[in-house]
């Protein structure tokens, strides 16, 4: 999601609907202690010596599952995610990210030793821009402009970035009466992460290439890269992915083409409304402070999401459940469980997983503004459990027999 793009091409109306392949990783292992060991050693020799196993992948929306065996190559992020940063005493040329068994395998600086597009260079001065405003918080607070912060951030936060642009926009959760679809992505509009066809072009293709040498943000590349330096190089963006062709469904429509050529004038009519209501502090609060949070907490699912956390299902990515993420991103955080099952309304799964957008979703589908609300059955959890079993079965057949050779 640059925060300023060009006018992206006519295209085809994308058919967004991307299955989830995900496995679920099961609670006991049903072999025993010593041979499990074994097992998992040797998992880590054929993962990263040979790469292949055999996998079952299912596809499924709603219960409706179906599944496909076939022989595949690992991705990258795996042996990534296991690679020692030292050999035989000698350091690697990987370096491991601080507390995570996350290894940049790809080192990328885009700061420096390459030439800067106009379009980097607005986007690199709003950044700094918004974070210069910051420092006259001290000398600038009062608790109405705080609250105006605070507001604000809910709504471009999570009714404007989580709800509407993400799991509305970007993977068709749920629909909304088209008024209320394009107020809250104006509210997302706000936020100053860009237009909405843009914003939802880049994250479906990071769902499209997660953690390979194609997504626009993975930590593989590094953790700053995946937090926000990525934003800076539209063109490597543009050589990985091509142009934007993936959101056919919003360029058809007259709203999101109004909000893409008129995109920068929305967040100066609201700085000067803040600036006419409150002053100057209520700039530094309600842009400046406001931007950077929610600039920060967007980002973090990019980053920390794919770093430090804990995965509850095998979904081939490095996608993490990050608990005080998702208390900041209003439930982004539970970010293993959306990469498992992308289609679904909910991403805090568990009744302790707390997911504020999803509270929002429920509370519009209760009152009939929401239909369509996608959430995984748990008949499709149990089938993906199953998965999960056989492929393992399989693994362990694959891997006695290496041994017995």
């Amino acid at each position: 999601m640059a925060l300023l793009s060009p006018p992206t091409s006519k295209s085809n109306p994308y058919p967004f609907s991307p299955l989830p392949k995900a496995i679920h990783r099961p609670a006991r292992s049903i072999l025993p202690a010593q041979t499990t060991k074994n097992v998992n050693s040797l998992c880590y020799t054929l993962t990263t010596k040979i790469g292949v196993v055999n996998n079952w992948n299912c596809y499924g929306v709603e219960g409706k599952v179906r599944f496909s065996r076939r022989i595949m190559l690992m991705p990258i992020v795996n042996a990534a995610a296991t690679q020692p940063v030292s050999e035989n005493g000698r350091e690697s040329n990987f370096k491991r990210i601080l507390l995570s068994d996350v290894v940049v395998t790809r080192p990328r600086n885009v700061l420096w030793g390459r030439k800067w597009n106009s379009l980097d260079m607005g986007s690199a001065a709003v950044v700094v821009s918004m974070h210069l405003l910051c420092l006259f918080a001290p000398f600038t607070f009062n608790w109405a402009a705080l609250g105006i912060a605070f507001g604000l951030y809910v709504i471009t936060g999570l009714l404007g970035i989580t709800l509407s642009f993400h799991r509305n926009l970007s993977h068709r959760s749920f629909k909304l009466p088209k008024w209320l679809e394009y107020f809250f992505a104006y509210c997302g509009v706000q936020a100053l992460q860009g237009h909405p066809i843009d914003w939802v072009s880049t994250h479906r293709y990071h769902h499209q290439f997660c953690d390979s040498d194609k997504d626009p943000h993975s930590p593989i590349e590094g953790f700053w890269f995946s937090h926000m330096s990525w934003m800076f190089d539209t063109n490597t963006l543009t050589e990985r992915c091509g142009k934007p062709n993936n959101v056919g469904d919003l360029e058809k429509q007259g709203f999101y083409q109004f909000v893409r050529n008129t995109y920068v004038i929305h967040p100066i009519a609201l700085a000067a409304l803040l600036y006419a209501i409150g002053g100057f502090p209520y700039i530094v609060w309600g842009m400046g402070v406001r931007i950077v949070w929610v600039y920060h907490i967007t980002w973090l699912v990019n980053s920390a999401c794919h770093v430090w956390g804990k995965q509850a299902w095998n979904t081939g990515d490095l996608s993490r459940n990050n608990w005080w993420v998702a208390l900041l991103a209003f439930g982004e955080g539970w970010h293993n469980n959306h990469h498992a099952f992308e289609y679904s309304a909910r991403h805090g799964l568990e009744w302790w997983q707390l997911d504020m957008t999803w509270y929002v979703v429920r509370f519009l589908q209760a009152i009939g503004l929401a239909t369509d609300v996608k959430l995984p059955t748990d008949t499709h959890k149990q089938r993906l459990a199953l998965a999960d079993n056989l492929e393992k079965y399989n693994m362990y057949q694959e891997k006695f027999r290496f041994l017995s050779d």
